[in-house]
């Protein structure tokens, strides 16, 4: 691991943490030992343990008394009820607020190139921004807060790992989108509903 050097330490546990699951440093069922990532990282026990328990909280690790952490294992399920709260929730922001279509127009571009260079992590980065900035549109704080907090770049990078591996499909879907909310069309947020829904397992 890459020693801490920036601050919150929780933050930066945090997302090393992630980038182990999403990388697969971490498999389905393994401990994760609190002692020895404090060590790797040179930091106490008590950052780490905060951010373990964030991560608890998006059902990506489970811990129990005298065993520790362990990663969870994923299945279609969890994956099919983030999605379908996603779904609600994007949905809903389409019709509060009309997104910035230059910015979707950017996301789209480096969808379509991270996916001909075949690169995982640029492609879930620019498909996140995507989505988030329909969601920020909206203008409600709440609803962005709520989409932000259902850690969707871990399991992005999961659904698209375990499920679906077909890049250049994944970049085309977000065109029709695009071509929505470019025209105003009332059918955008159905159709962003159905676009969020077609990734669930």
């Amino acid at each position: 691991m890459k020693p801490v050097v920036r601050s919150p330490l929780r933050d930066e546990i945090r997302r090393q943490l992630v980038d182990g699951l999403i990388s697969g440093r971490w498999a389905p069922g393994e401990r994760i030992v609190e002692r020895r990532i404090a060590t790797d990282l040179g930091v106490s026990q008590a950052p780490v343990r905060e951010a373990l328990r964030e991560l608890e909280a998006l059902r990506l690790i489970e811990s129990s008394p005298n065993k520790g952490a362990r990663v969870r294992p994923f299945t279609r399920d969890d994956l099919r009820e983030v999605y379908q709260v996603r779904a609600g929730l994007e949905e809903t922001a389409a019709r509060l607020g009309a997104p910035s279509v230059e910015v979707l127009e950017s996301c789209t571009a480096r969808l379509g190139d991270a996916a001909a260079g075949g690169a995982l992590a640029d492609q879930v980065s620019a498909g996140i921004a995507f989505h988030r900035e329909i969601v920020a549109a909206s203008g409600n704080a709440l609803l962005l807060s709520v989409w932000e907090g259902l850690g969707l770049e871990v399991w992005t990078h999961l659904s698209i790992r375990l499920f679906r591996a077909e890049l250049h499909e994944n970049a085309a879907d977000h065109r029709p989108l695009l071509d929505a909310f470019r025209t105003r069309s009332p059918d955008a947020p159905a159709l962003l509903r159905a676009h969020i829904l077609s990734y669930a397992p």
